[in-house]
């Protein structure tokens, strides 16, 4: 019943920025975590940013501190992920996912949902 469908993605320049938006179904913000991950070709998905529900503490990966934040607006189920100052290197498919348990925000395997992704690229 919970879904989560990504959008926002597209090709941006070096410096530019883009907004990617998970629109939730379901009980989904009774999540504990809401995160975002991405995958470039050849490598195994990576962590990007988390919020934690109880406190919206946010929680980001080193390389995107500063250009990057996720929030959320509860009254339209969906959480975003503001990219600035994108680089080559952000280019990636880009996940949005939700973990209903207490579990450790930067691994894949305590998310229960996952999106279908929105690519990212950003050209040079």
């Amino acid at each position: 019943q919970v879904q989560l469908v990504e959008s926002g993605g597209g090709l941006v320049q070096t410096g530019g920025s883009l907004r990617l938006s998970c629109a939730a179904t379901g009980r989904i913000f009774d999540s504990y975590l809401m995160g975002w991950f991405r995958q470039a070709p050849g490598k195994e998905r990576a962590f990007v940013a988390a919020i934690l529900r109880p406190t919206s503490r946010t929680y980001y990966a080193d390389s995107v501190k500063g250009r990057f934040t996720i929030s959320r607006d509860n009254a339209k189920n969906t959480v975003y992920l503001q990219m600035n100052s994108l680089k080559p290197e952000d280019t990636a498919v880009y996940y949005c996912a939700a973990q209903t348990g207490i579990g450790t925000y930067f691994s894949t395997r305590n998310y229960n949902y996952w999106g279908q992704g929105t690519q990212v690229t950003v050209s040079s």
